[in-house]
């Protein structure tokens, strides 16, 4: 029961803190000495912070019932709240609540409506000067401040989530789509040639040409059920690749690319080069496209240097370039993540940051034996 408590007030902690100040609403006025009206006040104090928990699902009008039960209140017992410490910071965080809405006119016009609010209960609580309503104006109005910030904050981490995983999806439906490319081209080479020598067999080799045949059979079945499951993942303007995708091989017309680009760009490959499965083959040349794209398009690079080395069964990338990327990969980084999911796919490491003598490297380790 406890253990369920505390992971409740471990997630939903401002809930916990609007229960917090219901509960001290009512202590207050339990233990207090000031002459109140309890009949007015005991009943509209259950309003002063509870309302604040359905605060999602009525952004507006739950702060605002907060708001109306504080004028209601003023209505019919002038002085009592006054007095009352915890009903204050409950109007605080009812501000904060009207700062906190994701609509920017709905939390103006709830800015609005707790200032006017809290201007009429200080009139009727008692002699205000001008200078009482100016530290009202500024209290409550950083108040709503914080909310406000505090929320966009939040929607901005929140967005940035979203954006993160899209670019997650797109990532694995494009390897999806790869993989199945690079798949299909290799079944199509087997069936091809599984074809051919059945037709080579002689005539008494009818056990031969079954077994042959069904090899051909199985295979065109199989990528017929591929091209229908990878056939949703494909965009309408894209077509199944008609040759092999490309490899570390082709990294050097990548570098030749981008120097025609305007980035200087060098080339550099040691150790013995070893024949790659297709699937780390083209994550790869992903990983050094990805980060000559970003030298050119994001981090206004003048200089890159891509370094290929073969050693101790893995081939190590580096793409590193002397501009001021922050971040790797269009969509602010979110080429980057896509990055990551695929050399998580193959079993590597990837490290991507700013260099201590300025621009950025990206550097990644892959097995040259799938995982």
């Amino acid at each position: 029961m406890l253990t369920k408590a505390w992971r409740l007030a471990r997630s939903r902690p401002i809930d916990v803190g609007i229960v917090g100040l219901a509960i001290a609403n009512e202590i207050e006025l339990a233990v207090t000495h000031v002459d109140l009206n309890m009949a007015v006040q005991a009943p509209l104090s259950i309003f002063w912070a509870a309302p604040l928990l359905f605060r999602r699902r009525f952004p507006l009008a739950a702060p605002t019932v907060v708001f109306a039960s504080f004028a209601v209140d003023a209505m019919i017992d002038p002085h009592g709240l006054k007095n009352l410490n915890v009903a204050f910071i409950c109007a605080l965080a009812a501000t904060m609540t009207m700062g906190a809405i994701g609509e920017l006119r709905q939390a103006v016009a709830g800015g609005a409506i707790a200032l006017a609010v809290l201007y009429w209960v200080s009139s009727r609580t008692g002699p205000t000067s001008v200078g009482d309503y100016i530290g009202t104006t500024v209290l409550f109005t950083v108040a709503w401040l914080i909310g406000f910030l505090l929320s966009t904050r939040g929607r901005a981490a929140r967005e940035a989530e979203a954006r993160a995983a899209t670019a997650v999806a797109e990532e694995r439906a494009r390897l999806a789509r790869e993989l199945h490319d690079i798949v299909g081209h290799s079944v199509s080479v087997m069936t091809v040639q599984t074809a051919g020598v059945r037709r080579l067999l002689l005539p008494e080799q009818e056990r031969e040409r079954a077994a042959l045949l069904t090899v051909e059979q199985t295979g065109r079945e199989a990528l017929a059920e591929m091209r229908r499951l990878v056939g949703v993942l494909r965009r309408p303007e894209e077509a199944p690749a008609l040759a092999p995708q490309p490899g570390l091989g082709h990294v050097v017309k990548l570098v030749e690319q981008a120097r025609e680009a305007g980035l200087r760009t060098d080339l550099r490959v040691e150790g013995e080069a070893v024949e790659l499965p297709a699937v780390i083959d083209l994550t790869a040349y992903r990983l050094v496209q990805e980060g000559l794209t970003n030298a050119l398009k994001h981090a206004r690079a003048d200089r890159a240097e891509v370094l290929v080395r073969y050693d101790n069964g893995r081939v190590e990338l580096v793409v590193r370039d002397d501009g001021r990327g922050g971040t790797a990969g269009s969509g602010g980084g979110h080429g980057l993540v896509g990055m990551r999911e695929r050399v998580a796919v193959c079993g590597g490491e990837l490290h991507a940051g700013p260099r201590p003598d300025g621009g950025f490297e990206l550097r990644a380790l892959l097995p040259v034996t799938e995982t």
